[in-house]
């Protein structure tokens, strides 16, 4: 009972740090990726659809995206989707191709966009804070039924607050990563 309590608290606490490392891909440095447009919806047909399964989305240099929607009929729209998602991007159409530039960061904006990358770091860390504290309340509902005894519900507890501690250092690496990213001119 208690490797499986553990076994499932480790793996939500990882799939806590896959979500942060998604988000935090999504927060844009000087310099473009494909990702950077995965979670732009254009409306399709009546239904909002992630930019990438209407359009093919490639680097055309380093600073500049190119995304080719796949029917003519599209082009307007994704460029409509892309400039009112709240990446600050002004994308523009040429021909079948739209072409989207990536502007130079100012040194306010750097800093702003370090703060929200502060605040997805707190934000996972309380996940993984809340995940300690259930398993922490799963072991002593246990040691109360007298399904456990007392040594295996703290060697426990010791062992769950060990994984908690190697995750917010994990949290804490990727912010500080992120952070020199942002940072660099």
């Amino acid at each position: 009972m208690i490797a499986e309590l553990k076994k499932t608290t480790e793996t939500k606490m990882d799939k806590t740090l896959e979500a942060l490392k998604n988000d935090l891909q999504k927060v844009r440095t000087g310099r473009a990726h494909t990702g950077l447009l995965d979670h732009v919806m254009v409306d399709y047909y009546g239904s909002p659809v992630p930019v990438n399964q209407v359009a093919n989305v490639t680097l055309v240099d380093s600073r500049t995206l190119g995304v080719q929607p796949w029917e003519k009929n599209m082009v307007g729209k994704v460029e409509k989707a892309i400039r009112d998602s709240d990446l600050g991007l002004n994308p523009a159409a040429q021909g079948e191709l739209i072409r989207v530039p990536m502007p130079m960061l100012t040194e306010e904006r750097r800093r702003d966009l370090t703060k929200v990358v502060k605040q997805e770091g707190e934000g996972a860390k309380v996940a993984i804070r809340n995940l300690r504290r259930d398993a922490n309340n799963h072991l002593k509902d246990a040691l109360k039924k007298g399904e456990i005894p007392e040594d295996d519900e703290r060697r426990a507890q010791d062992e769950v607050q060990k994984m908690t501690d190697k995750h917010i250092a994990e949290i804490d690496k990727m912010l500080a990563t992120k952070e020199a990213e942002l940072m660099q001119v």
